[in-house]
């Protein structure tokens, strides 16, 4: 494992270049605000049509149209959903400017060829593990997130040492920027995010809540011990792994856990996420997915629907309604 820290970063090499951020979500905020703060020449990259601009100028940045943000600039960091991406740089891919740095966040729309970049162009990946909002967080409190840093082209020889210069801008170098390849960060986010985080989780968590209620339980209680109380085992594991949630769990929770948990997560679950896996490595998810979204997501829509329409989110909401430290 290759990891740098800030010491190995010379965010000097970005000097007063300029640096065109495209897209103002959760991640694009985060990054804009926390170059800006470092001293970088940020731009935002946004439609005037669009809501995210007067929010962008009102956080105090200088934001253009994606073609007039991207002329000149040495780095173009693309921070919008991945299916918007690949129209996204053809739109602006003639203003680019020869021997500039497109940087990515996540891997899927170069790993799967959506883009397909210039010959002339560095290709590389600043990925902060951790949601945009905790990437601001992080870095007012002058702490950072982890990244990973990846590079797909290097057309001028230098884009490791330019894209760890603006995970240094982020705050990333702060907490360690680990090297990968865009195959495994894209391969692997994906797998994470299906199987565990949030596949996984949540069809473990209503499938409980289901279990107990079928079996005569008040709604109200299953939903406490199935979904309100993860975030409590979550944060032990964040903090300090499989130990520290032995450490602060009960000896019969501890019990529990080994005796039960591989009987809930057993050979079935791991050949399940040996498929999904598989039809992320060959493609198969991708061309789905691009699919789906080129179809207008009716499927995407039918399920979210379902999702939201369970009876453990009607409980949901009216038990957290009486939580007001939930909307502190």
């Amino acid at each position: 494992m290759q990891m740098y820290s800030e010491a190995d970063v010379d965010i000097s090499v970005l000097g007063e270049q300029r640096i065109a951020v495209l897209g103002y979500g959760s991640q694009g905020r985060a990054h804009a605000l926390n170059l800006k703060d470092s001293g970088c020449n940020v731009v935002v990259g946004l439609r005037r049509s669009g809501s995210s601009w007067a929010k962008a100028e009102a956080d105090g940045l200088a934001v253009e149209e994606p073609d007039a943000a991207v002329r000149g600039a040495a780095v173009v960091m693309f921070l919008t959903p991945d299916m918007v991406q690949k129209t996204l740089y053809e739109t602006v891919v003639d203003k680019i400017e020869q021997g500039a740095l497109l940087l990515f966040a996540h891997g899927f729309a170069i790993h799967y060829g959506q883009v397909e970049p210039r010959a002339d162009l560095d290709v590389a990946l600043i990925a902060p593990k951790g949601p945009g909002g905790l990437v601001r967080r992080q870095y007012e409190e002058g702490h950072g997130v982890p990244c990973l840093v990846a590079v797909h082209q290097d057309a001028t020889g230098n884009a490791l040492s330019k894209a760890l210069a603006y995970s240094a801008g982020i705050g990333g170098a702060r907490a360690g920027v680990i090297e990968t390849t865009f195959a495994e960060e894209t391969e692997t986010d994906l797998f994470g995010e299906q199987a565990v985080l949030c596949g996984g989780a949540t069809e473990l968590i209503v499938a409980g809540f289901e279990t107990l209620v079928e079996a005569g339980y008040q709604p109200e209680v299953a939903y406490y011990e199935v979904m309100h109380e993860l975030k409590l085992i979550v944060d032990l594991l964040h903090e300090g792994g499989l130990a520290k949630m032995h450490k602060f769990i009960s000896d019969t929770a501890a019990w529990g856990d080994m005796v039960s948990g591989p009987r809930v997560v057993g050979d079935a679950s791991r050949a399940a996420m040996r498929e999904v896996l598989t039809e992320i490595r060959d493609g198969t998810f991708a061309r789905n997915w691009i699919t789906e979204n080129e179809n207008g997501m009716p499927e995407f829509r039918a399920k979210m629907r379902a999702d939201l329409e369970h009876p453990i989110e009607d409980v949901g909401r009216r038990l957290r309604g009486r939580m007001d430290w939930l909307s502190e």
